[in-house]
C-alpha cells in the first residue's frame, strides 16, 4: 500500500507534537488537550496557533471533560460553543461522541452537532467503542450524518479488534469511513491495515520527555498522577516518519 492510499492521523496535545506530526509525513492531526485522560477539548490558543503553524488537516477534539460520554445540558452547550470555536479558528473537522445512559449513540444531539459543524468534517470518536452494541451504533452514527468513526473494534488494540474492524468496514460501505486506532505503531501498522481493510489509521506514537527543570519539588503533585509534573508525552518526527515508511512499503 502506498502512502497515497492510506490516511495517517496523529493525535497531539501540544503545538510541538502537531508540528512534528506534519514534518514526519502525517496527513492530519487530531488536536486535543490532556491525552493522559483520553483527550479533551484544546484551548483556543492552542488551536489558533496550531492552525498557523501546520498546513495539513486539523481536526479538533470536542470533549468537555474526561470520564464517560453521557453529558448534561450544560456540557452539551459547552460542546456547541467549542464546535463554533473550531469553525471560527480554521479547523477542517471536529471529533466528538455522545452516548445516552444505556450506552447507545445519542442520535438527536449528535446530529445537532453534526449540523452545527458543517461544512467541517465530523468524526465520531471512541465513545463508539464504549457503546453497548457496535453494529447498532454503526447504524446510529450513520443516521447522524457523521463522516467517519474512530474505533479499535471495541478491543484494547486495533489488532485485537481486527476481525470486528473488518466487519465494520464492510457494513459501513460508503456511508462512513472506519478509522482504526489502538496501539498502532510502525511495527504493526501494515498488518493492521491488511487485516482490517481500513484506509485511515489514527496513531498516538507518544514518547516520554523528561522535564528540563533543575529544581524539583517531589513532595507535591499538581494532578492525580503522582510525579507527572516532571515528564510529559510528545510526538517525535522520526517516529511518524518510521510509521509512514512502514505503511508505504509494499
Amino acid at each position: 500500500m502506498s502512502a497515497i492510499d492510506l490516511t495517517v492521523e496523529v493525535c497531539a496535545d501540544s503545538l510541538d507534537s502537531a508540528i512534528a506530526a506534519e514534518r514526519g509525513g502525517a496527513n492530519r492531526v487530531e488536536l486535543c488537550a490532556s491525552l493522559v485522560e483520553g483527550g479533551v477539548s484544546p484551548s483556543a490558543g492552542l488551536l489558533a496557533t496550531a492552525r498557523q503553524r501546520i498546513s495539513i488537516g486539523l481536526h479538533v477534539m470536542i470533549r468537555p471533560r474526561a470520564g464517560d460520554f453521557y453529558y448534561s445540558a450544560d456540557e452539551f452547550e459547552v460542546m456547541r460553543r467549542d464546535v463554533l470555536m473550531a469553525k471560527q479558528l480554521g479547523a477542517e473537522g471536529v471529533v466528538f461522541g455522545i452516548l445516552d445512559v444505556a450506552a447507545n449513540v445519542d442520535i438527536q444531539r449528535t446530529r445537532a452537532l453534526v449540523d452545527l459543524a458543517r461544512p467541517l468534517k465530523v468524526t465520531y470518536h471512541r465513545a463508539f467503542d464504549m457503546s453497548a452494541d457496535l453494529f447498532r451504533s454503526l447504524q446510529q452514527v450513520t443516521e447522524t450524518g457523521a463522516d467517519r468513526i474512530l474505533t479499535s473494534g471495541g478491543a484494547k488494540t486495533a489488532l485485537e479488534g481486527a476481525a470486528t474492524l473488518r466487519r465494520l468496514v464492510e457494513q459501513a460501505g460508503k456511508r462512513a469511513v472506519i478509522m482504526a486506532c489502538g496501539g498502532i505503531n510502525d511495527q504493526n501498522a501494515q498488518a493492521t491495515v491488511e487485516k482490517t481493510a481500513v484506509r485511515e489509521i489514527h496513531v498516538a506514537l507518544r514518547t516520554v520527555a523528561a522535564s528540563p527543570m533543575r529544581y524539583r519539588n517531589e513532595n507535591i503533585s499538581m494532578g492525580s498522577i503522582e510525579g507527572n509534573e516532571y515528564q510529559r508525552y510528545i510526538v517525535l518526527e522520526e517516529k511518524v516518519s518510521r510509521l509512514i515508511r512502514a505503511v508505504s512499503a509494499s
